[in-house]
C-alpha cells in the first residue's frame, strides 16, 4: 500500500517538534510515545503510531518493521503520552446557547482545543443540531465530531419547550422515532415528565430501530426504566433520587445525610450493574451550576474565561432563572454534593459502566474544558484515573456505537489522538497538559484551534 517497507529508525521523515506542526500531511508518525490502552488501563511504553489519511494503520513497539507513508510528518513522541481522543457524552449545541445568542458552531473549537474530538448531543432541536453537526464535519481543523440525539421526549407541555417534544401516547412513538432516525440521530432521550407507558414504548421502538435510549428521569422511576430495558441514565440524580427511603425524604437536609447502604440503594445499584446500564453522572454540572455555583473556586474557575463573553454574561441570568444554587445553606449543599460523589464511587465499585459527560454549556460548565473537571471529580469519587479515562474514551465510544472507529489508539481506528506532556495515570489533571490534538489524522495545536472561537 505504501512505497516501501522499512523500520521507523531507518526512515527519512520531515522532523518536527510538536509545537511546529501547522499543515496537514498525507501521513503522520508519532514516534516513541506511551499509548494509553483503555482495555487494560495501562500505558504501553515506546510505541510508534503510524497514521495514513484519517486512520491509524499501525501501533508498533520499538524495532518492529512498519509500512510508513514516504512523505509523513514525524513527531518526536519521547516523553509524551498519547490518549484516544476524549469524548463528551453529554453536551447541548442548541439549548442554553440559543438564550445567550450564541450558535453551536462558535463553541466547537473549545471542545477540540481541550482534546475533546467527539461530542454527543443529548437533547437539542434536531434541525439546528444537524446543521451544527454538518458544520463540524466540514471543519475538522476546528471542530469535534458531533453525534446528534432526539429532542427531549417529554410530557405535554415539555419542561424545556425550546428543545422538548411532547409525546403523550405510546401509539405516537413509532412515527416520531421514524422521523428522528431519518435525521441521523444515534440516541433517543426520555425526559423528566415522561411516564412509564410512553417511556417503555420509546425503549422498545428505539431498540427496534437500533438506537441507544437514555433517560433523564423524573416521573419514570429508575427501577422501572431499568426493568424496561433503558440503555443509559443521564445525571447522578437519575439514580440518587430513587434510592431515598420515603421515610427520610421529607427530613430537612436528608439528601446530604443519606445512608447509601440502605436496601433501596443496594438493590438499584445491583440491578444497574447486572443489566450493564450506563450511568453518566455529569458531576460537574451539579457542582458548577446546581449546588455550588456561588463558591469562589467554582465561580472564578479559569476555564470560565474561555467561553465567549455573550455566554458568560448569560450564565448569571440563567442561574437566577433556574433557582440555583439549590439545596439550602452552603454546608448542606456541600454534604449533598459529597453524597453524589459517594454514589458515583459506589456505582463504579459495583460494576456499573460509567460515562463521562458535562452538560455544557450550562452555567459555569465551559465547553470542552469542563470535561477535565469531570475527570477530576470522578477520580475524587473513587475511580482510578485509568477507569475515568476508559469511561471518557472506550465507554463513550460504545454508547455511540462507534467502538470500531473511536475510543482507542489501534490500527484501523480513526486517528483521533491527544498528545500530552505528562502522564494522566499519575495525576488525572495531566489531561490538561495538551501539546497536540490529532483529529482524523489532522494535527492541530490548541492555541491555533482557539483562534476559531470568538472572545465576545
Amino acid at each position: 500500500m505504501f512505497a516501501r517497507l522499512t523500520t521507523v529508525a531507518a526512515a527519512v521523515f520531515l522532523v518536527l517538534s510538536p509545537g511546529d506542526v501547522q499543515s496537514q500531511p498525507s501521513g503522520v508518525v508519532i514516534e516513541g510515545c506511551s499509548v494509553f490502552d483503555p482495555e487494560s488501563g495501562t500505558m504501553l511504553e515506546g510505541r510508534t503510531i503510524v497514521v495514513r489519511g484519517e486512520r491509524i494503520v499501525a501501533v508498533a513497539s520499538a524495532g518492529e518493521k512498519l509500512e510508513v507513508p514516504p512523505d509523513a510528518t514525524r513527531i518526536d513522541g519521547r516523553g509524551r503520552f498519547a490518549l484516544p481522543g476524549l469524548i463528551d457524552a453529554h453536551v447541548h449545541l442548541v439549548h442554553v446557547l440559543d438564550f445567550a445568542h450564541v450558535t453551536g458552531d462558535e463553541v466547537l473549537p473549545l471542545y477540540l482545543a481541550a482534546g475533546v474530538t467527539s461530542v454527543r448531543s443529548t437533547g437539542d432541536e434536531i434541525v439546528a443540531a444537524t446543521l451544527v453537526a454538518r458544520f463540524a464535519a466540514a471543519r475538522p481543523e476546528s471542530s469535534p465530531r458531533v453525534f446528534t440525539c432526539s429532542p427531549l421526549l417529554d410530557a405535554d407541555p415539555p419542561i424545556h419547550r425550546d428543545v422538548g417534544r411532547a409525546v403523550t401516547d405510546p401509539a405516537q412513538v413509532p412515527a416520531i422515532l421514524d422521523e428522528i432516525k431519518r435525521w441521523g440521530a444515534t440516541t433517543l432521550k426520555i425526559y423528566a415528565g415522561t411516564g412509564r407507558a410512553v417511556g417503555r414504548a420509546i425503549i422498545e421502538e428505539g431498540h427496534r430501530r437500533g438506537l441507544f435510549v437514555t433517560a433523564h428521569l423524573g416521573a419514570y422511576s429508575a427501577q422501572d426504566a431499568a426493568a424496561d430495558g433503558v440503555d443509559g441514565l443521564e445525571h447522578i440524580w437519575s439514580v440518587f433520587n430513587y434510592v431515598i427511603p420515603p421515610e427520610t425524604a421529607a427530613q430537612p437536609g436528608s439528601r446530604g445525610r443519606l445512608d447509601l447502604a440502605n436496601p433501596l440503594c443496594e438493590s438499584l445499584v445491583a440491578e444497574l450493574a447486572r443489566r450493564k446500564i450506563y450511568v453518566d453522572p455529569t458531576l460537574v454540572v451539579f457542582r458548577n451550576m446546581i449546588i455550588l455555583p456561588d463558591v469562589p473556586e467554582v465561580r472564578d474557575h479559569p476555564d470560565n474565561a474561555l467561553a465567549p463573553r455573550r455566554l458568560r454574561d448569560f450564565w448569571p441570568v440563567y442561574l437566577k432563572r433556574s433557582g440555583c444554587p439549590q439545596g439550602g445553606p452552603l454546608e448542606d449543599r456541600r454534604r449533598e454534593f459529597a453524597k453524589y460523589q459517594e454514589l458515583t464511587g459506589k456505582l463504579y465499585r459495583a460494576g456499573v459502566p460509567l460515562l463521562v459527560g458535562t452538560d455544557s454549556p450550562e452555567p459555569q460548565v465551559t465547553p470542552g474544558f469542563s470535561l477535565h473537571q469531570e475527570l477530576e471529580l470522578l477520580v475524587e469519587s473513587g475511580l482510578p484515573p485509568a477507569a475515568a479515562l476508559r469511561a471518557a474514551t472506550l465507554h463513550n465510544a460504545k454508547v455511540l456505537n462507534q467502538q470500531d472507529h473511536l475510543g482507542a489508539i489501534a490500527a484501523g481506528k480513526l486517528a483521533d489522538i491527544v498528545l500530552l506532556t505528562a502522564n494522566p495515570l499519575e495525576d488525572v489533571r495531566n489531561t490538561r497538559r495538551i501539546e497536540l490534538v490529532v483529529r482524523g489524522g489532522r494535527v492541530c495545536r490548541p492555541s491555533e484551534i482557539l483562534k476559531h472561537a470568538p472572545a465576545e
